[in-house]
């Protein structure tokens, strides 16, 4: 009688490394110059360039897509949800200043599917490529104790890199400050235990379920070139917690952030959204971005050039509303 194997007990190292070789050819793709080694390796290898900077400063982000998982699951497509993943890390970075430079990824299943994790990869390719981030390394994990068959999870690690005078913290915001708006291109990667909720499984397995499913949009590209030119004073990437908890991580004590109602046209997935579930709107703003994706504050005199710049620079944008002086919240009226 044979023994007891690892791949009886549901883990089959073979599928998993011809796995990794399938991937190879996608991870060539997102190489930067400062890449020195290849997948597979116990650590991945990164020299980056500090000439001209006085003081590096690292950044560092993790993160995850949540349960937009489950509506990839539900229409059985699954080459976008790796954007979603590299935009809710790389975007995090570049908020505060940095450029994104190296990426990895943690993949956790009860049972390896070649077909479909194939497919997260090459979204976390693609992802990387627009952001020129760098796909250095990951781990895939095949737990089936732990996860039940189908079942599975992703995360998401960057590094970036910004010099330390170039940092933005939002410590030179004032009152009389502008706060711009950047389009979302749907609900991006937050708020979906809540969305899910409002629709029933035909109409998420329908329209409805691919407008969820539209990835993520990556800013990176933009807010670098954006920097180049503009001084912005603060962002905040509007990810969980919406307009509420996102906007006052990044302005100082003692100013308020007051965003001005019909300042930007509200996506009709949001107001479906709203109306299904009857949600009050201090919810909707604290739980959906509510089409805008990213905000960034610039001085008064900056506002309209700002504006006419990232639009150049292919983005919708609004002016949305201002800093005053006042309690340390966001107000929306």
């Amino acid at each position: 009688m044979a023994g007891l194997t690892y791949k009886k007990a549901g883990v089959n190292i073979d599928e998993a490394n011809d796995f990794v070789k399938k991937l190879k050819p996608l991870v060539k793709m997102t190489e930067r110059p400062e890449v020195l080694s290849s997948i597979g390796g116990f650590g991945g290898l990164f020299a980056p360039r500090l000439k001209g900077m006085k003081k590096p400063v690292l950044v560092a982000s993790t993160d995850g897509v949540g349960t937009k998982l489950m509506i990839a699951d539900l229409l059985k497509k699954y080459d976008t949800i790796g954007i979603d993943l590299v935009a809710m890390n790389v975007d995090d970075v570049a908020v505060v200043g940095a450029e994104p430079l190296f990426f990895l990824d943690y993949i956790a299943c009860g049972r390896l599917d070649k077909n479909q994790l194939l497919q997260v990869v090459k979204g976390i390719a693609r992802g990387c490529r627009q952001a020129n981030c760098a796909l250095i390394g990951g781990e895939t994990a095949e737990l089936p104790g732990l996860y039940e068959p189908g079942k599975w999870d992703l995360a998401g690690f960057c590094v970036g890199l910004v010099d330390a005078g170039k940092i933005i913290d939002g410590c030179r915001c004032r009152p009389g400050d502008k706060v711009i708006g950047l389009a979302s291109s749907g609900l991006h990667s937050n708020g979906y235990s809540l969305a899910r909720r409002v629709f029933t499984e035909k109409e998420l397995k329908g329209d409805w379920g691919r407008q969820l499913l539209k990835p993520t949009k990556i800013y990176t590209p933009v807010v670098l070139q954006a920097l180049k030119k503009i001084e912005i004073k603060a962002m905040a990437h509007i990810t969980g917690g919406g307009f509420y908890d996102n906007i006052p991580r990044v302005i100082p004590e003692g100013l308020q952030v007051r965003i001005k109602r019909g300042s930007w046209p509200v996506p009709r997935l949001f107001k479906e959204i709203q109306r299904r579930g009857e949600i009050a709107d201090r919810e909707m703003f604290r739980t959906l971005n509510m089409g805008i994706g990213l905000v960034a504050v610039v001085a008064k005199k900056d506002a309209e050039a700002a504006v006419k710049l990232l639009e150049k620079l292919g983005e919708k944008a609004w002016v949305i509303g201002e800093l005053v002086k006042g309690h340390h919240e966001v107000v929306i009226e």
